[in-house]
Parts: structure tokens; C-alpha cells; sequence
């Protein structure tokens, strides 16, 4: 399942409604979606990656502006990015990201911190964009000094 299409229609319904922002934003994120299209040849896989890594952008540019004591380009960052939030998957819950941890280190044998990239090369599919590399990591590291102990 794309999303692309549904950005673009979207973009298009903020545009013909008179949501200017709403449709600059969206018109962005299209691009950029477009643009891991075209460089993954047509192969829409990467879309989860590209809308996380431009929400994590609007994130830092929040905190850059609020630390600039700009408060209102920070509001305007998040809000796009809380935009860009509503296309992703839903995020594990805690129980689930220790359940699929949990898995992964009883099927490497991991059972120190050394092993930790066996682990999150097992882990890293399954959470298939569902959960943010450095909670997974987080979490990894818990269960495998929990284990050591």
C-alpha cells in the first residue's frame, strides 16, 4: 500500500479548500516522497522511512527555533510534523517492542551487550518502521543486561 497517493490527494483537497499551509506542507512531503520513488525505482518501501525522517526534521527545527525564541516558527514545525505523524503506522506499545526484543534475543542467543547488533539485525525487520531505531536500541540493551545479570 502506497502512500503517496494519499498525500497527493490530500495536498490537493488543502489546496482546492484554501488550507494554504496545510497543502505547502503536504506538497513538500510529496516531493520528497516522489524523489524515494524515484531513486528506490518505483519501489515504495522506503515511504515510512522518508515521512519519519521528515517528521524528525520538523521536530529539530521546532526545538532549534523554541531555543532561538522563535515560538512561532517552532509551533509552525510541529504542527507539520504532527501533519506528516498522522501518515505513519501506529508505534508499538511497550509490551510489543519487548515481546519482539524478547524473541529476537532467545533466537541469536545473545546473552551479553557485545551481541547487541545480532539482535537488532533481527529485530530491525520486524519492527518494520513501527518504532524509532533508538527506542529499539533501548530496549535491545535492557533486555541483554537483564539477561547478563
Amino acid at each position: 500500500m502506497s502512500i503517496l497517493p494519499q498525500v497527493q490527494a490530500d495536498a490537493a483537497s488543502a489546496l482546492k479548500s484554501g488550507e494554504r499551509e496545510r497543502a505547502r506542507a503536504l506538497r513538500l512531503v510529496v516531493s520528497e516522497l516522489q524523489k524515494a520513488a524515484k531513486e528506490a525505482g518505483g519501489d515504495d518501501s522506503g515511504e515510512v522511512a522518508v515521512l519519519r525522517r521528515e517528521r524528525k526534521r520538523r521536530l529539530e527545527a521546532a526545538d532549534a527555533y523554541g531555543d532561538a525564541g522563535r515560538t512561532d516558527l517552532a509551533e509552525a514545525e510541529r504542527s507539520e510534523a504532527a501533519l506528516i505523524e498522522a501518515y505513519l503506522p501506529a508505534e508499538l506499545s511497550d509490551t510489543e517492542l519487548e515481546a519482539l526484543v524478547g524473541d529476537a534475543v532467545a533466537e541469536s542467543g545473545a546473552s551479553s551487550a557485545k551481541e547487541m547488533g545480532r539482535v537488532m539485525s533481527i529485530v530491525m525487520p520486524r519492527v518494520e518502521g513501527r518504532a524509532d531505531g533508538r527506542r529499539v536500541s533501548a530496549a535491545v540493551r535492557e533486555k541483554l543486561q537483564g539477561a547478563a545479570a
